[in-house]
């Protein structure tokens, strides 16, 4: 075997051999481990033991998106020495069906009679990773189901076990409270709180980003928080959709402008989170040089602006990912062999995609669900080959869906890995790797320290003068509150992107849309059908995979 494996890893393995192979009790194991953990390469040893041994011939992974497939063909052959191929929803075909592939949920939509063929044929491990996308009743798992019901052994893989609407997953039995029912001794399960006990996850910090929005009515105000209701005045409450644009977390996400402009404001809600995010990011960048940092938006727009927020605060042009740009996947791979500080992303890098220098998180996403959340902080809780004593950071609106998420994952913590250690007291020059302490302005070898990164610790109440630390929400003598305020107008209230692209679309529904847009784009232009071309237009692209799925409802409904 080319790699060591993680203790955890290790029993993983010796339990699905036993539960596989020497018990024979269910063609089915579970390792239910935290994001992060290393899910991936226990899974590639499994495969490699079991092609060793002649159980099987050959591996067809299933994975959640086309960066994915790619990681897991690089781990696989790291792992097992052997070539796997790649097979996405623009692929359209199988390929070689005489090699071990990856292929994308979405692309196994259209490959049942090949995948039933190889799984007829020889003797087969189906490793489906992510398992929370292939529900009983969805498309993605009625083709999961088919393609591989004579598939020998079934590893599953998941760290976010309970779909968020309360769906099962093919091929594991649930109980009445909708978990997971697998036998015991064919499931291996590691949570976030022992992964970060044993040092195989960072332990994580998350800063609630507080803020006040007062929107103008035309001469009456409503104040918008993220912990009060906000109510219209009887005389505005007709005016439709307004009630709806007033909702804290849907104005966190609408951009603010310069007004007349196009330019981001840089006194906005989104500029104080990115300015905390960049913060927090040259802080560990003294002891980690290579740090990054990974915004998750709700859609392009405010990708885009958030980008712009970027390069004006921070003086570099972060990476940006989406459907629309070309070749995302070499530009998520730049990112990750890079020290670049910044990338950001619509719903590109928040599943399955390792990029291990990854620290802090700035989240603004579409998907209000604990599943997203829980993968999302997966990104920046990986260890890295070394020690570098560095904890995650996320700042989030202070949304009470969020923060309720946010506590489940600190009390797997243990109390010690909860308190948040402050800023470093010493900085390592990223040229030799020598300690120094924070004035340290030149190294010995010659690198000079960068005079940014001096460490803002403490801060000054305008109320009363006294010091308080950095990230204090209330002044400790007086009691004054230190969230920002923001005005809006109530035409940038019922902007589009708090309304209309307002959709509460799940992960699975954005991540789907993404697979299937450049294909619907292309076939869609290529018939000139004008009707069909608008439709395109107005429609927003986040919405493509839940369009898609009530149209197969209306065709198989009338079968």
């Amino acid at each position: 075997m080319n790699i060591k494996l993680r203790p955890w890893q290790i029993e993983a393995h010796q339990k699905a051999m036993d539960w596989l192979v020497h018990m024979k009790k269910d063609r089915h194991f579970l390792i239910n481990a935290a994001p992060g953990a290393g899910k991936t390469l226990a899974a590639c040893a499994i495969a490699k033991t079991l092609l060793d041994s002649e159980e099987i011939t050959r591996v067809i992974v299933i994975a959640p998106r086309t960066q994915v497939v790619t990681q897991w063909a690089d781990d696989f052959t790291r792992v097992t020495g052997l070539h796997m191929g790649k097979v996405t929803a623009k692929d359209g075909e199988l390929g070689a069906l005489d090699m071990d592939i990856c292929a994308t949920w979405s692309a196994i939509q259209g490959l049942w009679p090949e995948l039933q063929a190889v799984c007829k044929s020889s003797n087969v491990l189906v490793i489906c990773d992510e398992h929370h996308h292939a529900a009983v009743e969805a498309a993605w798992g009625e083709s999961a189901g088919g393609a591989f019901e004579t598939a020998k052994y079934v590893l599953v893989l998941t760290g976010t076990p309970i779909r968020s609407d309360g769906a099962e997953s093919v091929w594991l039995a649930y109980d009445d409270s909708g978990a997971i029912s697998h036998p015991e001794d064919g499931t291996y399960t590691l949570t976030y709180g022992d992964a970060v006990e044993l040092g195989y996850c960072r332990p994580i910090t998350f800063h609630k980003h507080q803020g006040k929005f007062t929107v103008d009515l035309g001469g009456e105000e409503v104040k918008v928080s993220g912990d009060t209701e906000s109510s219209l005045p009887k005389n505005l409450a007709r005016i439709p959709g307004l009630q709806t644009a007033l909702d804290f977390y849907k104005l966190a996400k609408t951009p603010q402008y310069v007004t007349g402009t196009e330019k981001p404001l840089m006194t906005g809600y989104q500029a104080s989170m990115i300015e905390s995010g960049i913060e927090k990011l040259d802080q560990l960048r003294l002891t980690m040089p290579e740090a990054g940092g990974l915004v998750i938006a709700p859609n392009i727009e405010v990708a885009e602006f958030m980008a712009s927020l970027l390069e004006n605060l921070d003086g570099e042009r972060p990476l940006i990912v989406h459907s629309q740009l070309a070749n995302p996947e070499d530009k998520i791979k730049q990112f990750r062999n890079t020290t670049r500080r910044w990338l950001v992303s619509v719903a590109m890098v928040s599943e399955g995609v390792d990029i291990r220098r990854l620290r802090v998180l700035i989240y603004l996403p579409n998907a209000l669900t604990e599943l997203a959340f829980r993968q999302a902080m997966g990104r920046v809780v990986r260890t890295d080959s070394y020690d570098d004593c560095s904890r995650a950071y996320v700042v989030m609106p202070a949304f009470k869906t969020f923060e309720k998420y946010a506590k489940r994952v600190e009390a797997e913590m243990s109390p010690a890995h909860r308190v948040d250690p402050g800023p470093p007291k010493k900085k390592i020059c990223p040229n030799c790797g020598e300690t120094h302490p924070l004035s340290t302005t030149e190294c010995e070898c010659g690198y000079e320290f960068p005079v940014e990164a001096k460490i803002k610790q403490i801060k000054k109440c305008v109320s009363c003068g006294a010091l308080n630390l950095r990230h204090a929400e209330t002044c400790h003598a007086c009691g004054k509150s230190f969230s920002t305020e923001f005005t809006l107008t109530l035409e940038e209230a019922l902007r589009v992107g708090a309304i209309v692209r307002g959709m509460e679309l799940d992960e699975c529904e954005v991540q789907g849309s993404e697979e299937m847009a450049p294909e619907l784009k292309r076939l869609i232009l290529k018939s000139g059908d004008q009707h069909l071309i608008r439709f395109l237009k107005t429609v927003p692209e986040e919405s493509y995979s839940r369009l898609g799925r009530m149209l197969d409802e209306v065709r198989f409904g009338k079968l």
